[in-house]
């Protein structure tokens, strides 16, 4: 079978997370020469594929078979892939079927690797992800099966295939600031405290700013406010509480503790609560990874590009290799149309993530 057309064969099950809807039992059957292992848990399916050639190195490719729903504004079935023009529509095909039918056809025809390869799935990453990837790599380690190396084959490029890998992510801290008022008549404002007026001029203090001025791996840790709220929506009445939420992807230097400093030091002397959740923890590989330096040059040797190494964008399941100690990259098509209305990725692109992804094996 041809990458693509494993690809059109993905892209037809209608697996909305955390369904798989029977794409993880056909991915089973097509590399039927490696070992299966499968945790599920709470209706979330992961997988689990591996084969050893040799004596030597774990490479692992990981990714998520789950899309997010296909919402409204398509010209086609978002289930039925379309080539037009040489471009392919169908939800998930640039997150992340491409990378899945890339690596898994790739993985099918290998014949000669000098160690261990492996190939984790799950179902739920659109999700919470509380049941996918983490749950198999804890099954991995009590079996001490924690590949060494992975790629994960996300969307990492931003303009031109093969311009970008990921060698990590930043953390993402999540802010709930209650400013505590008292509620008057807007015509007796001496009788109130107003939490609108207080903030107003705290606003140039936490807007959009930078926590840390970042490093040679991370952009500076970023606060931004994403909701203020107060009052019953009325003009003469003042609000007796502001509830204000914002988010700080953070880098390896800025966490919890440094944000929850620099809100105190900017609320001093006022009524206020604090809430903090962590959604995820930064992570970074090393660049002088075996896996950072081969991918590279597979990259370059395939597309000609010297693809840069980034830290940008939202979460990924690599953030888990990260956590056990494996050296994670990530690589995959152009990232211009994910979770948007008529999804599609062109077949270029897919034959060329294919070829960096044999390239790899090949020199690995």
């Amino acid at each position: 079978m041809h990458v693509v057309d494993l690809l059109l064969k993905l892209l037809s099950f209608k697996s909305l997370t955390p369904d798989d809807a029977g794409s993880l039992e056909f991915i089973e059957k097509y590399l039927d020469s490696y070992e299966a292992t499968y945790v599920n848990k709470e209706g979330v399916k992961n997988l689990f594929l591996t084969k050893k050639f040799g004596t030597g190195t774990h490479l692992c490719f990981a990714g998520h078979v789950d899309v997010v729903p296909a919402g409204e504004g398509w010209d086609t079935n978002p289930f039925v892939p379309v080539i037009k023009e040489n471009h392919i529509y169908a939800r998930g095909t640039q997150d992340m079927k491409s990378g899945v039918a890339a690596f898994v056809q790739v993985c099918k025809e290998v014949k000669n690797f000098d160690g261990r390869i492996s190939l984790l799935l799950t179902s739920d990453e659109e999700g919470d992800a509380t049941y996918g990837t983490v749950i198999m790599l804890e099954h991995l380690k009590s079996i001490n099966l924690l590949p060494e190396y992975c790629v994960v084959a996300e969307p990492t490029c931003e303009d031109i295939f093969g311009d970008a890998i990921k060698i990590g992510r930043r953390g993402s801290i999540n802010g709930y600031l209650t400013l505590q008022g008292k509620q008057g008549h807007a015509a007796y404002p001496e009788k109130s405290i107003n939490p609108v007026h207080q903030i107003a001029s705290i606003l140039e203090k936490i807007a959009g700013i930078d926590l840390d001025k970042g490093d040679d791996d991370f952009a500076a840790s970023k606060l931004v406010i994403t909701d203020i709220r107060a009052g019953m929506e009325v003009t003469n009445v003042t609000p007796s509480a502001l509830k204000l939420m914002f988010n700080v992807r953070n880098s390896t230097k800025t966490t919890q503790k440094e944000v929850t400093s620099h809100i105190e030091k900017c609320f001093t002397g006022l009524d206020y609560t604090l809430e903090l959740t962590q959604g995820s923890y930064p992570f970074v590989t090393n660049r002088n990874s075996k896996i950072v330096k081969s991918l590279s040059a597979s990259i370059q040797k395939t597309t000609g590009l010297e693809a840069k190494l980034s830290t940008a964008g939202g979460t990924s399941d690599a953030r888990f290799m990260g956590a056990f100690g494996v050296d994670v990259v990530e690589f995959g098509v152009i990232n211009d149309s994910i979770h948007a209305a008529n999804e599609h990725t062109s077949i270029q692109e897919v034959e060329g993530l294919y070829t960096v992804f044999k390239d790899l094996l090949e020199t690995f």
